[in-house]
Parts: structure tokens; C-alpha cells; sequence
């Protein structure tokens, strides 16, 4: 559950450190006092979209700072542990910081992370009911995840949409290859052409570095032959050789440092000086013994490099660049080989189709039973929410194959005894969908796995004894995980097992946003306010006592 949410400079909110409790909470005040801004403070720090707009004025930047219990076991630890982010303690701390730009950055217990990862562990977390969730009930889209994820289906519908995705591809590639036969043929002719020639070329861009460093060492063979002999016969071959005059000298000044050790610095040059010129002495000898100059190889390297670059002018290219070309080439040879064989084509078309039907058939399948299960639980709730006689019912229709599967989803009303079930769009009130949408909405999130439920004013359109058993709606559901709520109906919050008061506060000339938990007085006289408005009586407390009292 949520156990702290630590909000800064958001909005009209400049500090709040707020500790929540189990159960059923309920967040009230009058309307604009920032109720909601809380739940979009902690909706930020579950990974939801913000712009710079939520930092408050004059300052550098909002920070949101969210610590839920973290379960012993589960598949969110076992997420973090894959993410490398610490799961050793007992809480999990989600943080997000928005600056005056717009620019935002999160983190998971003190480790930055990435806005897509705070967004996979907030759904682990909480699940938020925004205050016109119920509106996007009237929508196909909205309906049809609604029962999937009642279903427990949600990744057999995924897997639907890629197979469909994969059957359209594979049927598009079939009929292309259809339409433009005649074309490829011509364009495969051309491509095989030209990779013989690449082919019989047999070069490679290790050989063309090889042959610019032949060619340039056979180019320049009377002027290397020249200097090695003229360097040999000054090192070692002349009459005056350096090698030999190296050796002396040092021999010489060697006996010299023997009768003062301050000439041991030069004799240590020295010396090294002749083992150097040795060592380059023997090492240009090898180098004269196996330089092959010869004038006929030289015509070789220079017939194989025009043939090179001919080839490269003629494809426009860097001689080097000339196998990336050949494997281009060969890669779309091959595509449009597999594009021209239809049996290959319309075989691989066959079984995206046949995964495709087997995903969407096993969908249908979970699909059914989980529909009938909700419209009978919704059908239920309906008759305590001022509907009685009313029916709810999801309609399973067959359709042609589509990325959602093989039927559409439809959800059906009957708002009253002997109506006939219609579409919701089309037959329910606002307050009729209000209604519905709630009950809809508790009844799937009791399945869900979430500990943390939000509900943002879902109340809207509802009052007297259908808005006292919303609360006691909430309150069971509060017995098995937190909920909090956000509500103006004194019937709902009475229901609750704590309260919180959101008001705007005067400071320093700044309107600011301030929360205050209520103890059993203060609940009765926010209650009372709640029922009367400005003019608070005895008699408005003395009822807001009534609803606060144990049943």
C-alpha cells in the first residue's frame, strides 16, 4: 500500500509530507481546494505524462516523492531484481522531479531510471480512477480492454494484435509479389549480372590495402635500393663504418671510466649507442636479403588496381567499398528470390493466419466467461444503485478477423424493469453512467492485484442512499486493499475509515494548498460542512455524528 507521498513545489502545493493508512480514505474540501492535485502529484510519481506547467510559480522545479510497501514476493520484485535496481528492503520509493523547462527525471529507491520503467513499476502500485473514467466506458476500445483485463487476458490480446499484424504483412507480401512479378524478374536478371562481375572480381578490402603498399614499396624500388646500400655501407661495409667506430669509441672510453667513474654516464650512452647500430646493421641486411623489386610485378599490381577502380567508377563507389555493395546486392537478390516462389509465399501466409486464429480463438474463449461473469456482478450492484430491475450485459458478436480478434464487444444496458438491453452509449443518463461506470470499476479492480486503488470523484452524478452505498461499496472493497477516494458526497466519506481535509490556505500573499488529517471531531464537523455548507448547526452535527457512528 501507500505509505507516504512527499510532495514540493507542484502547483498550489509548496510542501506536504502526507502518511497514509490502510483501508478506506477519503479525501475532501470545497471545490478547487486541490484534492485532485494530490492524486495528479502521485500520478506524476507513477510514471504519468506532465508538462512545465505543474511546477509552481517562481520556482525551479516540482519534486514528487511516492513510498509503498514492497511486497516479500512477487513480480515486482522480481522486476526490480531484473533491473538492476535495489529490492532488499521492505519499501520502494518512487521519485520524480520536473523542472521549470519541462524537463522531468525519475528515479526507483535513489537509482535513476528511464520515465517508461517508473511507468512499469507505478502499475505494479496503484491503479487510478480518474474522476470521467466512466465516460470512457461509451467507447468500443475502452470496453473491449475492460473485459480482457477482467479476463485476465490482457497478454493473449497483445499476442492477437502482433499475429494479426504478422498475418497483414505476410498477406501484402504475397499479393506485391503478385502485382510486380514482371519487374522483379528484370531487377533479379540485373542483380545476378552484376554479382558475377563482383564475384569474378574476387576483391576484398583487406587486398586493396595490401596492394596501395605493394605498389607504392615496387614504385619506388631504384630509390629504396639506393638508400639501403648507402646506409650499409656507412654502418658497417665502408672504410669508415659507424658500427666499427662505435665499438672503439666505446672500448675507449670504457677503460677511461675505470679511472673516474664520472665519465660512467657517457660509457652507458655509449655503449648503448653501438648495440643500437648493431642491431639496425643486422636488421637491414635481412631486409636487403629478401627485398624482391621485381619490375614485372609491378605491372601486375598496377593491372589489378585499374581493374578495381574501373570496377568502382562503373558503380560509383570507393574501391573499398566495394564488398558492402556485393552484400547489398546479394540481400536483395534473395528477398525478391523469396518474393518470386507464391508457394513459399502463400505457405508462409497460411500459418501467420493459422497463429493468428489460434491466439484469437483462445482469446474468445476467455472472453466468454469472463463476460458473463461481470454483467451478472454488475447486473447485482445495480440493483442497490437506484436501478433495480436493471440489467447490464456484454454482447459477444462475430466479426471479420481484426487485431482485437473475432468479435466485437459491446456493452448493454437495460436501466429499467422490462426495457429491452440497448447499447450504454446510447440509453444511459449521465447519472445512469455514473452509476454503472462506478460499479463497473469496483468490480474489476476487486480482481486486479494492485494494493493501492484511487477513485477521483467517481461519485459525480449520484446522491442520498444510492450515494451512502457507493461508501459502503468502497469500504468493502477497502477491506481487502487501500482505497483512496477523492469525494464531495458526505455519504461517501462518512463511509470511510479516515479522512483528510484539502484546503486553501493565505501565505505570504500566496494561495497554497493545505491537508490536515481529521480526528473523530474534526471528521464531524468536515461531515457537517459537507451537509449544510457555510451555516453549520447543531442539528448538521448532530446527523454528520449519526453517519460517523458504527453500524
Amino acid at each position: 500500500m501507500l505509505r507516504r507521498l512527499t510532495v514540493r513545489d507542484f502547483v498550489i502545493v509548496d510542501r506536504l509530507e502526507a502518511e497514509f493508512g490502510a483501508g478506506f480514505g477519503a479525501l475532501t474540501g470545497e471545490t478547487g481546494a486541490g484534492k485532485s492535485i494530490l492524486l495528479d502529484a502521485l500520478g506524476l510519481a507513477l510514471g504519468g505524462r506532465t508538462d512545465a506547467g505543474v511546477v509552481r510559480a517562481r520556482c525551479e522545479r516540482a519534486d514528487i516523492a511516492a513510498e509503498f510497501d514492497l511486497p516479500a514476493a512477487g513480480p515486482l520484485r522480481d522486476w526490480l531484481v531484473e533491473q538492476a535496481l535495489d529490492a532488499d528492503d521492505e519499501a520502494i520509493i518512487l521519485r520524480r522531479t520536473v523542472d521549470a523547462g519541462g524537463r522531468s527525471r525519475a528515479w526507483i529507491n535513489g537509482t535513476a531510471v528511464t520515465l517508461a520503467q517508473l511507468r512499469a513499476a507505478g502499475e505494479w502500485l496503484a491503479d487510478i480512477h480518474g474522476q470521467h473514467a466512466h465516460h470512457a466506458l461509451l467507447r468500443a476500445e475502452a470496453q473491449r480492454a475492460l473485459l480482457d483485463a477482467h479476463a485476465g487476458a490482457g497478454e493473449l490480446a497483445a499476442e492477437v494484435a502482433a499475429s494479426h499484424r504478422a498475418w497483414q504483412r505476410a498477406l501484402e507480401q504475397r499479393r506485391e509479389a503478385e502485382a510486380d512479378s514482371a519487374s522483379s524478374e528484370r531487377e533479379r536478371e540485373l542483380l545476378a549480372w552484376q554479382l558475377r562481375e563482383l564475384d569474378e572480381l574476387h576483391f576484398d578490402a583487406a587486398e586493396w590495402a595490401e596492394l596501395n603498399a605493394e605498389h607504392s614499396r615496387l614504385a619506388h624500388a631504384a630509390g629504396l635500393i639506393e638508400g639501403v646500400e648507402e646506409t650499409l655501407e656507412a654502418l658497417g661495409e665502408g672504410d669508415y663504418a659507424v658500427c666499427s667506430s662505435l665499438r672503439h669509441l666505446d672500448g675507449r672510453i670504457n677503460g677511461l671510466a675505470d679511472i673516474d667513474a664520472g665519465l660512467g654516464d657517457v660509457r652507458e650512452l655509449l655503449s648503448a649507442a653501438a648495440i643500437q647500430a648493431d642491431e639496425a646493421l643486422h636488421a637491414l641486411r635481412r631486409y636487403r636479403d629478401r627485398l624482391d623489386l621485381d619490375p614485372a610485378r609491378l605491372g601486375e599490381v598496377e593491372q589489378r588496381i585499374g581493374a578495381v577502380m574501373d570496377t568502382a567508377r562503373k558503380y560509383r563507389v570507393q574501391p573499398e567499398e566495394l564488398p558492402e555493395l556485393a552484400d547489398t546486392w546479394r540481400a536483395r537478390l534473395e528477398a525478391l528470390v523469396a518474393r518470386s516462389d507464391p508457394a513459399r509465399l502463400a505457405a508462409e501466409e497460411a500459418a501467420a493466419l493459422a497463429r493468428f486464429e489460434r491466439a484469437a480463438t483462445a482469446l474468445s474463449a476467455a472472453r466468454r466467461p469472463a463476460a458473463e461473469t461481470l454483467a451478472r456482478e454488475v447486473t447485482e450492484a445495480m440493483q442497490t444503485l437506484a436501478m433495480a430491475g436493471g440489467r447490464f450485459d456484454i454482447a459477444l458478436e462475430p466479426c471479420a478477423p481484426a487485431a482485437f480478434g473475432l468479435e466485437t464487444v459491446e456493452f448493454r444496458v437495460s436501466a429499467n424493469q422490462g426495457q429491452p438491453l440497448r447499447s450504454l452509449a446510447k440509453v444511459a443518463s449521465g447519472g445512469e453512467l455514473s452509476r454503472i461506470g462506478l460499479a463497473i470499476q469496483v468490480m474489476t479492480s476487486r480482481d486486479s492485484a494492485t494494493p493501492t486503488l484511487i477513485f477521483d470523484e467517481v461519485d459525480v452524478g449520484i446522491g442520498g442512499r444510492v450515494a451512502e452505498i457507493v461508501g459502503k461499496l468502497l469500504a468493502r472493497l477497502g477491506r481487502e486493499r487501500q482505497v483512496l477516494c477523492v469525494t464531495h458526497l458526505p455519504q461517501v466519506a462518512a463511509c470511510a475509515d479516515w479522512q483528510w481535509r484539502i484546503a486553501k490556505a493565505e501565505r505570504d500573499g500566496e494561495t497554497l494548498t493545505e491537508v490536515t488529517p481529521l480526528d473523530p471531531e474534526g471528521r464531524i464537523e468536515e461531515i457537517a460542512r459537507m451537509l449544510g455548507g457555510v451555516n453549520i448547526t447543531a442539528t448538521t452535527r448532530r446527523h454528520a455524528a449519526e453517519m460517523l457512528a458504527p453500524t
